[in-house]
């Protein structure tokens, strides 16, 4: 089987194509920047890894990719001001827009599109839980997903099978959340931040590309896939774990005003949350290789 990544020079793109690589997946990157792809074909460690332009030369023949990875995206951890949120927003939909018009031109014929998405698609709540049944809230993060998976669902008019992988908090290895959350500790300044009540749908890196494989070697898997660990934890949970696993302690808060001022609307990243089952995964029958937080973290700091 051979696979196609967009977004495939980003954390999770380059740890997906070594994953699929070391599978005896053939992958292929498609880059708006191929000359740029050296930190891609480094990270997998291979020379057989190839890197075409995207968009794609309709004259060239495509038609061995049976799937594509659109993980294509402008990142949210900027703020948000009225550029960079049409930037987050447009990145997102005009990408996987013009993956379906090579699917309609026939430039591609994929079994499967696995379409990157986030849990942002649901509304925040310290009481609810959600699951892939659950339907989008109404703040920015759930109108950017919401209108990104509209957009993926157009590829099922053309037989192929869409999965929309709606991502947790990735924690992962020199990259990521990961760094920036244990920073105040390696300071020995973390703490409680805002309420600490809300929750952090987190998954290990390694989980994530575990399921993006489930999902393609799956064909009853389709629709919304929630990506996230099963064990869900709130924020204040999320620090005492990290100051344990760290030998740090967990004293100073961070108080939501600050965080505003500071981030301004991008502060409903840390201050907001889901609680997010990945109940469709574990009805599948997916393993999680890192279920639980603090394990997760003793691989990932130790």
């Amino acid at each position: 089987m051979k696979i196609a990544i967009l977004g495939g020079s980003g954390f999770i793109g380059k740890e997906l194509a070594k994953h699929l690589i070391d599978l005896g997946y053939e992958v292929e990157i498609w880059s708006r920047n191929p000359e740029r792809s050296g930190s891609i074909t480094d990270a997998v460690a291979t020379s057989s890894i190839a890197v075409k332009k995207w968009p794609l030369d309709r004259s060239k023949d495509y038609q061995d990719i049976e799937v594509v990875v659109n993980l294509a995206g402008e990142t949210i951890n900027q703020r948000w001001t009225k550029q960079a949120k049409q930037r987050i927003l447009s990145s997102r939909v005009e990408t996987t827009r013009s993956v379906i018009e090579e699917i309609q031109a026939g430039t591609i014929s994929p079994k499967v599109l696995i379409n990157a998405s986030a849990v942002g698609f649901y509304d925040t709540s310290v009481d609810q839980s959600f699951t892939e049944e659950d339907g989008p809230g109404d703040d920015f993060l759930a109108q950017v997903t919401s209108a990104w998976e509209q957009e993926a669902d157009k590829a099922k008019e053309y037989g192929v099978r869409v999965v929309k992988t709606r991502f947790g908090v990735v924690l992962g290895k020199g990259d990521g959340a990961l760094p920036r959350m244990i920073l105040p500790y390696k300071l020995f300044a973390g703490g409680p931040v805002g309420s600490g009540k809300q929750w952090v749908a987190w998954i290990h890196s390694r989980d994530i590309v575990g399921l993006i494989q489930f999902a393609i070697e799956n064909p009853s898997i389709e629709g919304a896939l929630n990506c996230t660990a099963p064990q869900t934890v709130q924020m204040n949970q999320f620090g005492h774990i990290v100051g344990k696993v760290m030998k740090r302690p967990h004293w100073l808060p961070v108080p939501s005003f600050a965080l505003k001022i500071l981030l301004g609307e991008m502060s409903d990243l840390v201050l907001k949350g889901q609680r997010v089952t990945p109940e469709k995964a574990l009805k599948g029958g997916y393993n999680f290789t890192h279920p639980e937080l603090e394990s997760a973290l003793e691989v990932l700091l130790k």
